[in-house]
């Protein structure tokens, strides 16, 4: 099951950053891939939303529960149900020189080992040009404000 951690530095507090990650349902304004994510529950602590990505012209649909510490700044999120097996992973923001450090990790599965053998380097480097394209849009979205 392949991993990935993309990181980022953001010249904000990682508060702010944390405040604006959390609200997820914003992420198609500023992020290319993210066609759209919509609220399903909100919790104090807790929020399910369904998320409809455009991967290359493939589109990815899936349902995930996150889970807020807003004491740490840690967000973990799950998979539900969707177009994978597992997806799951955390964004962690830590204070840095100038700023703060944003970690998204994914860990992932599809589910089809014979698709993972052709595939895998493949959607691996999929993830990983998507969990930075997402840092990337956090990072303009953050610094432009």
């Amino acid at each position: 099951m392949p991993y990935v951690e993309s990181f980022i530095n953001i010249k904000a507090l990682k508060e702010e950053i944390y405040k604006v990650t959390k609200d997820m349902e914003k992420f198609p304004e500023f992020m290319r891939d993210v066609k759209e994510v919509n609220l399903i529950k909100k919790e104090e602590d807790k929020t399910v939303t369904e998320w409809i990505t455009d991967i290359d012209d493939i589109m990815i649909s899936w349902t995930e529960e996150e889970n807020f510490d807003d004491e740490k700044c840690l967000i973990k999120y799950k998979l539900i149900e969707g177009d994978l097996d597992k997806f799951e992973g955390e964004w962690r923001f830590e204070d840095a020189p100038n700023g703060t450090k944003v970690t998204l990790t994914v860990d992932f599965d599809f589910g089809m080992p014979s698709m993972e053998e052709l595939l895998g380097p493949v959607l691996e480097l999929k993830v990983r040009e998507n969990s930075e394209m997402m840092l990337e849009g956090m990072k303009k979205k953050m610094e432009s404000s």
